[in-house]
């Protein structure tokens, strides 16, 4: 188990580290790769693939130095509320990300879609570029890209999804309170359920895009709608994978006995992490599935 260090009021500085300097060289790759995949290089691909699997490799060995350090108690309280900071400002960053693609959808909708229609000074627009066209949404208009297409209904396999999320926030609460009641037997069920519960939204988040491109032509080039569809639930379904493999990590951490009821910040900020999915998945359920 960590300790204490001798004097609490001495701020931990750890050595040179080697990390950040190859994890620059890990996302340099990466963007290296996505650019020349977009742009039809026959290496663009592959590179892209190295970049990932180089960038995990590196987050994997540099937060293996942070757990040893904190096992070998060199954190004290200076530096776990250091470490509550960035965590904060992370997850603040992660809201603004999905700030900025909210804010496209309800542009989108209550804005550029009625003006393509001829509402408000949008009207020469309507008359001259696309005369008789009237919006409505779900819209791949006006020029009606990806040709016809359907939606998913919000009452069937998304209303599932929601009560697979809120029930894993549940279960995620259960295994805190475990944790900082000592009881780790309990810690490690609730926080095993909560990786299954989380792992089973992926697969049907998988199974609703495999629908959604086979069965109802909705893709992401069917217009406005298919674009901010797949940005808002991809982009989330990303996260959720993340959350997941933070959550694994945890599980395997706490099985080796790390965390102790008064010290388990690691747990805390996956935790802090997966109710910030749990809230956007809320959303999105409301604002593109229901509405």
């Amino acid at each position: 188990m960590a300790n204490t260090p001798p004097d609490a009021s001495v701020y931990y500085v750890p050595a040179k580290s080697r990390w950040p300097f190859f994890g620059s060289i890990a996302m340099f790759v990466l963007m290296i790769g996505v650019a020349s995949w977009l742009n039809g290089l026959s290496w663009g691909q592959p590179t892209f693939y190295a970049g990932i699997a180089l960038l995990i490799l590196v987050l994997f060995l540099w937060f293996s130095d942070v757990v040893r350090e904190s096992q070998a108690g060199h954190y004290n309280r200076q530096v776990d509320g250091s470490f509550r900071m960035g965590m904060v400002w992370f997850i603040f960053s992660e809201v603004m990300f999905f700030a900025a693609f909210f804010g496209a959808l309800f542009y989108t909708r209550s804005l550029s879609l009625p003006w393509l229609s001829g509402a408000g000074d949008g009207v020469m627009t309507n008359e001259l570029l696309w005369q008789g066209y009237s919006a409505g949404w779900p819209s791949n208009g006006p020029a009606a890209l990806g040709g016809e297409f359907g939606t998913i209904p919000a009452w069937g396999l998304p209303l599932f999804n929601t009560l697979l999320l809120l029930a894993s926030g549940v279960t995620l609460t259960i295994a805190h309170h475990a944790l900082k009641a000592a009881r780790r037997g309990q810690l490690l069920f609730w926080l095993g359920a909560t990786i299954v519960l989380g792992s089973v939204f992926l697969f049907f988040q998988a199974e609703e895009y495999v629908h959604a491109y086979r069965d109802l032509n909705l893709t992401m080039g069917s217009g406005i709608y298919g674009s901010t569809f797949f940005m808002l639930t991809g982009f989330h379904g990303a996260h959720v994978l993340l959350g997941t493999i933070m959550l694994i990590v945890m599980w395997l951490r706490a099985a080796r006995g790390h965390f102790t009821a008064d010290n388990h910040f690691g747990f805390e900020a996956a935790a802090w992490y997966w109710h910030f999915v749990d809230v956007v998945w809320l959303m999105l359920f409301l604002f593109v599935y229901v509405l």
